[in-house]
């Protein structure tokens, strides 16, 4: 949208400028000029100059108006420069590119029982769980650390069943039972927060 301001502004201003420039005073005699392969003549009438100048004078600005069609010439290479813009159009790649869904993290709430807390946190990107991390674990002994990293490795990380299922609808690990049960309220009440 901005180049194609920048390209109908740039046509406009050379427009103007062309129309500015052959308007001038003095850009008639450029104008004028014999066409290619006539030969010049200096003892014919002249091109209309002003009243003071003298025959010798106006061969003068001859020389010195000649940059002027250089200027002309300047204007085709802006409006060159301004109608580029179209070939690379930047309007269709803002409304086909689809916009990313964001990523964010939600965290439940702190379950505990009776060998200690669970507490989950997810990455969901847009409405679909990326990812399940356990925060908190029961680790007061080491059957119960043993059994949190059973729940932890079978529920948790980009490819546990939280991610594959995308719900807290999740088998039991056997032998942990009671830290399966709180892993899954703490991520069910997560889930329910990310509506």
């Amino acid at each position: 949208m901005r180049r194609a301001l920048f390209a109908i502004t740039g046509l406009a201003a050379s427009t103007t400028a062309m129309v500015v420039l052959k308007a001038a005073p003095g850009t008639g005699q450029v104008a004028q000029e014999p066409p290619p392969g006539t030969a010049p003549t200096t003892d014919g009438p002249t091109p209309p100059v002003d009243a003071e100048e003298s025959p010798s004078a106006s061969r003068e600005p001859r020389a010195t108006r000649s940059p002027k069609p250089a200027r002309s010439t300047e204007a085709p290479a802006r409006r060159t420069d301004s109608s580029e813009a179209p070939r690379t159009p930047s309007a269709p790649r803002t409304t086909t590119a689809a916009p990313r869904p964001a990523t964010r993290t939600v965290t439940g709430p702190v379950v505990g029982n009776e060998y200690g807390n669970v507490q989950v946190r997810i990455t969901l990107t847009g409405s679909r769980i990326t990812d399940a991390v356990a925060l908190e674990l029961p680790e007061r002994t080491a059957q119960s650390e043993q059994r949190s990293d059973l729940v932890d490795s079978r529920y948790s990380g980009v490819a546990g069943l939280v991610v594959a299922r995308q719900s807290a609808d999740l088998d039991t690990v056997s032998g942990a039972t009671a830290t399966s049960q709180s892993y899954r309220q703490s991520l069910q009440a997560a889930i329910d927060r990310a509506r």
